[in-house]
């Protein structure tokens, strides 16, 4: 299979790379800890919106800058984060009492699932050579 689609299955469903390489137990780890952790996110009323202008003004560059990579980080745990908003399941960036820890689970969410990807490819790049 191309390199692209298998990237690009693996960013959609949580641990896809390892279901591609037959690799059903890490597969089925990284499913439960994306799925978990987005669940959980979404629990705590993790932010799941890109960072308004609103929300930003009054922060330097840098803090800015690391509100929007942990919108993109949220982004990368694939298909859970995509129906969560398809679902019409929408935090602004600052909402809700335990806001931090769900948006920190978001995003955690995301670097797993990017771990796994990562991961997995090295293996399909491994078992090429």
């Amino acid at each position: 299979m191309n390199l692209a689609l298998t990237a690009v299955f693996g960013w959609l469903v949580p641990g896809g790379g390892y279901l591609l390489a037959r690799r059903y137990l890490q597969f089925a780890l990284s499913m439960a800890m994306v799925g978990g952790a987005t669940v959980a996110g979404i629990a705590l009323h993790g932010a799941n919106l890109w960072p308004q202008a609103g929300e930003l003004q009054g922060l330097d560059g840098l803090a800015a800058g690391m509100a929007q990579a942990g919108a993109i980080a949220r982004a990368m745990a694939g298909a859970p984060y995509w129906l969560a908003r398809l679902c019409n399941y929408s935090q602004t960036f600052l909402n809700g009492q335990t806001h931090e820890y769900g948006t920190t689970l978001l995003a955690l969410a995301g670097l797993f699932n990017l771990l796994a990807l990562a991961d997995a490819l090295e293996l399909r790049k491994a078992k090429r050579a």
